[in-house]
């Protein structure tokens, strides 16, 4: 399957594109289901009400994750990319006092969300651990239409037939090969830009303008970024608790009112460029955490590293240009594309090394493009970054996308920006190639254990608490 640049960043609402994006967009596709799709309609049969399940990590989670709130507003007939985060405590607050939803082109239905949105905690779907259901049912509580979705990270969501057609190919994912430039691995896309004498960002491109023209994909990518640059300067303003309960406080723009007053006084400060990167991915995830809106990259919960490894990118690089940018973004979203092919960008799937090492590795090839690295370099880059997160859980406290989802993506980013460093300033031969690592990272997923997998059953999820 072709994963355009716009799949893995795709513009959104926090605090979680599996638990928050990835519901809303499951709740608006069943609404147009239940209006538009072909299923059988009994005699005079009238939808009044809706109800609404979630299992598996989806019901230990949903409420920190903000999963209730997400999937109350799909049911609303609102898409992440199209929702005023400002709007929806409102439209949530009128949701809770009338038990109706009124989307758009549909009737008023019922829905009382301390009745109709079931947190299912006994019972896991068997296709993902983001399992959820939905129900439009008639006054005599018969259920007219049910559809199951599974939310699969990074925004992405299948329904139960099209996860059910992958198992009956064998589970094989396939490639999409009307583009010039079809390759599914690290290795394919060395031995492509050898052949073709292009780099990472220009295959990358070529196969994204069959889709669109250069001019299209040029505003998306522009778009993109000024979504992710927007995110930074607002979470570098910001102050104050943030929401959920654990009275965590932001920190991001102390820490960057204390960074600009040493610029000013041109103190010397050793680990200058560290402190940056760290709080500008900070001050994404402070935003996520908040329900701003933030950029998958390729997940809301990683989403501040590929935004820090830019921003440094033009902070400290003086010949950095929009060109950078641009090219920046196509490499990075072509390493994620395999990461994502071959395993998995999903927190309850395979831990944060599938998002925070994804994202880690994504932004170390885009750096390491725009430094002048080669194709070997860059994937050497990549292979780094994702080494150096293998095995890590995803157990965050309160199942809140806060602690220590935010601290990780101010390290993932400097981590991102030594293993860039490091491969550019060698020759591109290494000795783990990067397929092998993704390989790993599925692995090591596939052995992990549930609790450590966003369930908040298990880790800093439990010990924290329990002290």
């Amino acid at each position: 399957m072709f994963l355009s640049v716009f799949d893995l960043f795709k513009i959104g609402i926090g605090p979680s594109s599996s638990h928050t994006m990835g519901p809303m967009t499951a709740g608006h596709q069943f609404l147009k289901e239940l209006k538009d799709g072909e299923w059988p309609r009994p005699h005079n049969a009238k939808v009044t009400r809706i109800k609404a399940y979630l299992h598996g990590s989806l019901a230990f989670t949903g409420i920190g994750h903000a999963t209730d709130r997400a999937v109350i507003l799909g049911l609303c007939g609102f898409l992440p990319a199209n929702i005023d985060p400002d709007k929806m405590d409102d439209l949530l607050a009128k949701v809770n006092e009338e038990h109706k939803i009124r989307p758009s082109g549909h009737p008023a239905y019922d829905f009382d969300p301390k009745a109709d949105l079931v947190m299912d905690r006994k019972v896991a779907l068997p296709g993902h651990a983001n399992g959820l259901a939905f129900e439009a049912l008639d006054r005599d509580e018969r259920v007219l239409l049910r559809r199951v979705y599974y939310s699969i990270g990074g925004g992405f969501i299948v329904t139960e037939e099209e996860l059910n057609a992958t198992r009956v190919s064998g589970g094989k994912k396939q490639v999409d090969d009307n583009v010039p430039y079809p390759f599914s691995t690290a290795k394919e896309m060395l031995q492509m830009s050898a052949a073709s004498g292009l780099s990472i960002a220009e295959m990358k491109r070529a196969n994204e303008e069959t889709r669109m023209s250069r001019e299209e994909l040029d505003a998306g990518l522009d778009k993109i970024w000024d979504a992710m640059r927007s995110c930074i300067e607002r979470g570098l303003t910001q102050e104050g608790i943030m929401p959920g309960g654990l009275k965590v406080r932001r920190r991001a723009k102390q820490l960057h009112d204390r960074l600009n007053e040493e610029w000013r006084q041109n103190r010397h400060n050793p680990l200058l460029a560290n402190d940056w990167l760290s709080v500008y991915a900070m001050a994404v995830n402070e935003e996520n955490a908040a329900g701003g809106r933030v950029v998958t990259a390729p997940t809301n919960g990683a989403a501040g590293v590929v935004p820090a490894v830019m921003r440094y990118y033009l902070h400290f690089h003086d010949d950095a240009d929009q060109k950078g940018i641009r090219d920046f973004l196509l490499t990075s979203s072509a390493v994620g594309g395999i990461i994502k092919h071959n395993a998995s960008i999903s927190g309850a799937e395979v831990g944060c090394q599938g998002e925070v090492g994804s994202a880690s590795a994504m932004a170390a090839a885009g750096l390491a493009a725009v430094l002048g690295g080669t194709p070997e370099q860059i994937e050497n880059a990549a292979e780094i970054a994702l080494e150096h997160h293998l095995g890590m859980t995803c157990d965050p406290i309160a199942g809140l996308v806060q602690v220590p989802c935010i601290e990780r993506n101010a390290l993932g980013a400097v981590k991102a920006v030594t293993g860039a460093s490091l491969a550019v300033k060698g020759d591109g031969t290494h000795f783990v190639p990067l397929d092998a690592c993704i390989e790993t990272m599925r692995q090591t997923g596939v052995d992990m254990n549930e609790r450590y997998k966003e369930t908040s059953l298990g880790g800093l999820a439990v010990n924290v608490v329990e002290c």
